[in-house]
C-alpha cells in the first residue's frame, strides 16, 4: 500500500512539475512574439513575409494585444535586407512609422557574401535591423523562448 501511495504522488508531483510551467505561460499572454524565416531571394516570398507580418500585427492590436515580430533572413533570402533589395521601400516605410517589425540578418550568410564577393556586405541602413551570429540557430533560440515560428 505504501508503495502504491508513493507511486501516486510522484505522478501527481510530476504532473504539477509538467502544468505549473503551462500554466504560467498561458498567464503571460499580454506579450505575444512571431519569427518568421526568410530564406530564398524571391521578391514574391519577401513581400508575403512582410504581408504576414504587418497582418499580424493588425489582427492582434484589434484584441488590444501587443505582437512583437521578428523577420529573420538568411542565405539567399538575406538579399532582403540589402540596399537594392526590392522590398527596401517596404522596410523603409515601415522602420519610419514604427511599424514594430524587426528584423535579423544572418551573420554567417554574411561572412560567406563577404568571403566571395571581397567587399563587406551593407545591410539597409534602419535601427530594427540587427546581425545575429547564426540565422537557424537565432530561429531555434526564438523557438525555445517561446516564439511562434513560421515560414511562408
Amino acid at each position: 500500500m505504501f508503495k502504491t501511495f508513493v507511486s501516486a504522488l510522484t505522478v501527481v508531483f510530476a504532473l504539477v512539475a509538467f502544468i505549473a510551467p503551462q500554466q504560467a505561460k498561458a498567464k503571460e499572454g499580454d506579450s505575444h512574439h512571431l519569427v518568421i524565416q526568410v530564406n530564398a531571394n524571391d521578391p514574391a516570398l519577401m513581400n508575403l513575409a512582410l504581408n504576414n507580418a504587418v497582418q499580424s500585427k493588425a489582427e492582434y492590436a484589434k484584441s488590444g494585444m501587443d505582437l512583437e515580430v521578428e523577420v529573420v533572413a538568411y542565405g539567399p533570402g538575406l538579399k532582403m535586407l540589402l540596399p537594392n533589395s526590392p522590398v527596401a521601400a517596404r522596410i523603409q516605410n515601415l522602420a519610419a512609422n514604427d511599424g514594430g517589425i524587426n528584423f535579423a540578418a544572418c551573420g554567417n550568410t554574411m561572412k560567406k557574401m563577404s568571403k566571395k564577393t571581397g567587399k563587406s556586405v551593407e545591410l539597409l541602413e534602419f535601427s530594427n535591423i540587427k546581425m545575429v551570429p547564426a540565422g537557424v540557430v537565432h530561429i531555434m533560440q526564438r523557438q525555445d523562448q517561446g516564439w511562434h515560428y513560421i515560414k511562408p
